[in-house]
């Protein structure tokens, strides 16, 4: 896992943290006012970026968190079977499989070339690669 340490009070709308092993982008954030001897708290909405899972929770503003650190890579589409993509990296030359998105499938062929995101343990594929 590759990530880095952010305060919760330098979150902002778009970044992404890790809540429960899941990487995630931060989709609202409400801050409280803080009380008599409290700190303020903020509430985080956050969406899982592989998934879509839904997350909500809430820290102290002096609170850290682990932030993912996104790799994005390029790699050559080697074969395609239904919604799996078999794949080439181009630069270690490693051969792996790849998920296919819905909004791409018409799109990736053989030859062409994709880039991916690798998130913590996960390769997640993200666009078709314009020449």
């Amino acid at each position: 896992m590759s990530t880095k340490p952010i305060d919760v009070g330098s979150l902002k709308v778009g970044s992404y943290v890790v809540v429960d092993g899941i990487a995630c982008t931060i989709k609202s954030i409400q801050i409280s006012r803080p009380g008599k001897h409290g700190h303020a708290k903020s509430r985080i909405e956050a969406v899982g970026i592989i998934e879509g899972q839904k997350k909500i929770f809430i820290k102290t503003g002096h609170d850290r968190m682990d932030s993912p650190i996104i790799e994005k890579e390029t790699a050559q589409v080697i074969s395609v079977t239904g919604e799996t993509a078999s794949v080439m990296d181009l630069k270690s030359f490693e051969t792996f499989d790849l998920k296919i998105p819905a909004d791409m499938r018409d799109t990736v062929v053989e030859g062409v070339n994709v880039i991916y995101w690798v998130i913590l343990a996960d390769r997640v594929m993200k666009q078709i690669k314009k020449d």
